[in-house]
């Protein structure tokens, strides 16, 4: 099987409106930049994204708010993006706001197949409204669902032909656990070897879990906020 694509155009090809996406990233950290801006090109619409958060104003995902492709946003954290706040308090855009915690796992328990677990985060509040609750040991808990995706976009830093994935410190973020929980799983890294090439060691996502590989280019990355202490 020939996993390896020309660019993120052909990579996304077969997306579909109202699919389902998991990006990997952690603010602008480590974010699929070549595969959001494809679907930008690409014009699909009424996506859900599950994210960590919503990227900024005009890059990131905020490319496609701007653009008006996103439905729903599933994420933990939103505060960088006017634009999103907008669209949010006009009613224009879907939110279910996830405790970071309770993100991470759900993407991690659909990569296990296990399909919910039981949590202490965000009982009593608003996030426990419909939920089903239990008591254990004394201490109540709420039940949540594992997150599953159509398809899983994420960025590594060197990866084979195989769909072996190596990720740069903390670009690793959610992309090793979204790599795990979509149905197809769609990688760009900034370097493309051969199989052999990379340490076994090393290998944070077993190409057994990603099905589309491309070399992406022209990375920005930038960042959110820069702090200079002198």
């Amino acid at each position: 099987m020939n996993k390896v694509f020309a660019d993120a155009d052909a990579a996304i090809h077969d997306i579909p409106d109202g699919a389902t996406l998991m990006l990997g990233g952690f603010g602008l950290n480590g974010i699929p930049e070549n595969s959001i801006a494809a679907l930008v090109r690409k014009k699909i619409s009424g996506l859900t994204c599950i994210s960590n958060n919503a990227g900024v104003d005009g890059f990131g995902l905020g490319m496609l708010l701007q653009t008006r492709q996103i439905k729903k946003m599933m994420s933990s954290y939103v505060g960088e993006n006017a634009e999103f706040e907008r669209q949010l308090l006009n009613g224009e855009l879907e939110v279910d706001l996830i405790p970071q915690g309770t993100l991470a796992t759900r993407i991690q328990m659909a990569g296990m197949g296990i399909p919910a677990f039981f949590t202490p985060a965000g009982f009593g509040t608003e996030i426990a409204q419909g939920k089903e609750t239990r008591e254990f040991d004394g201490k109540m808990y709420l039940m949540e669902h594992a997150l599953h995706a159509d398809f899983a976009i994420v960025k590594a830093w060197r990866g084979d032909r195989l769909g072996n994935l190596v990720f740069r410190k903390t670009t690793r973020n959610f992309s090793s656990s979204m790599a795990k929980a979509g149905k197809i799983t769609i990688a760009e890294v900034e370097e493309l070897v051969e199989p052999g090439e990379l340490d076994p060691d090393s290998i944070h996502v077993a190409g057994v879990y990603v099905h589309r590989i491309f070399q992406g280019n022209n990375y920005e990355k930038r960042i959110e906020r820069r702090t200079v202490k002198l």
